[in-house]
């Protein structure tokens, strides 16, 4: 079952066409990685799944229900951490998700357990200072606690990771990771290492389009490989390839780097064999979402 369904979603701003008829389709119990270029259309996007932006044509659908524009019926499929989180500072972290409970009416015993149980899941059990104390981590980590408050099937980040040091993003993708079992995720971002570390899909956003999209594996797929490296025994040797094939080039001292066609590639291998090139390592090199993304958005 898809939680999230964007149909032929447009927005202008002006004379700014901003979202080019976004077709998108997320499935339950997924991480799904929605990257694109600051100014691309992530946060349009996201705020018409939420009924805050009204666009002006398409349809997006949340657990098979209608988005409407000002409407928030489908908001309570679906929990919320926005890139700057806000809070109130003099609050514990137990306090907070306590006051947000009551607000959105849960139940009072089960407000406290469900409390407890998020606070442990994102690293926050034991802590009692005040929230005006915590770091930009910290805080994140409590916006997720707060967004899977209510149990929600789709929960949407807004590039959850991009402030934050290598430490605190492999603590937010890891909650994220767990949470998964919970719900389904949806985090924009422009950060590929962190899509390749948790993401079941992704789709690429270039110019208000969907560029690429599907699952990491599918995506990867689309490219047999982004080239090869060779290693010789002799510096000499990677000279002589060198003169030879204008498209290799030094990566360290004996090893070259090729990119380019297959075909080009056997007469590469074919040379090495007829001269008796001694070789000590020849390594395909995997396609990585960065250089996919990178030539998709060109």
């Amino acid at each position: 079952m898809d939680v999230l369904a964007i149909q032929n979603l447009k927005k202008n701003f002006g004379s700014k066409e901003v979202l080019c008829g976004i077709d998108l389709s997320v499935p339950e119990h997924s991480i799904y990685g929605f990257i694109g270029k600051n100014g691309a259309g992530k946060t349009t996007t996201m705020k018409a799944i939420l009924g805050l932006l009204k666009p002006d044509s398409g349809d997006v659908y949340v657990m098979g229900e209608k988005v409407h524009f000002g409407q928030t019926g489908t908001n309570r499929h679906i929990g919320y951490l926005p890139d700057v989180t806000e809070f109130y500072s003099y609050m514990t972290p137990l306090e907070y998700l306590n006051f947000c409970g009551e607000v959105s009416g849960m139940d009072k015993a089960g407000i406290v357990a469900r409390s407890k149980e998020l606070l442990e899941l994102v690293g926050l059990g034991q802590e009692r200072h005040r929230i005006k104390g915590f770091s930009r981590g910290m805080k994140q980590r409590l916006g997720i606690a707060q967004a899977l408050l209510n149990r929600p099937k789709l929960l949407i980040c807004d590039e959850p990771t991009s402030a934050l040091d290598p430490v605190g993003r492999k603590e937010i993708l890891d909650i994220l990771l767990a949470a998964r079992d919970q719900t389904t995720v949806l985090f924009s971002t422009h950060i590929l290492s962190d899509v390749e570390r948790i993401c079941t899909a992704a789709a690429f956003l270039n110019n208000g389009k969907i560029a690429m999209q599907g699952t990491i594996a599918e995506l990867r797929n689309k490219r047999s490989s982004d080239g090869f490296i060779i290693e010789t025994k002799q510096k000499g040797d990677t000279d002589t390839l060198i003169k030879t094939f204008g498209d290799l080039r030094h990566t360290e001292q004996n090893a070259l780097v090729f990119h380019g066609s297959e075909e080009r590639f056997f007469a590469i291998m074919q040379y090495v064999a007829e001269n008796r090139i001694p070789v000590q390592k020849i390594e395909r090199i995997e396609p990585t979402l960065e250089s996919m993304f990178l030539e998709v958005t060109k």
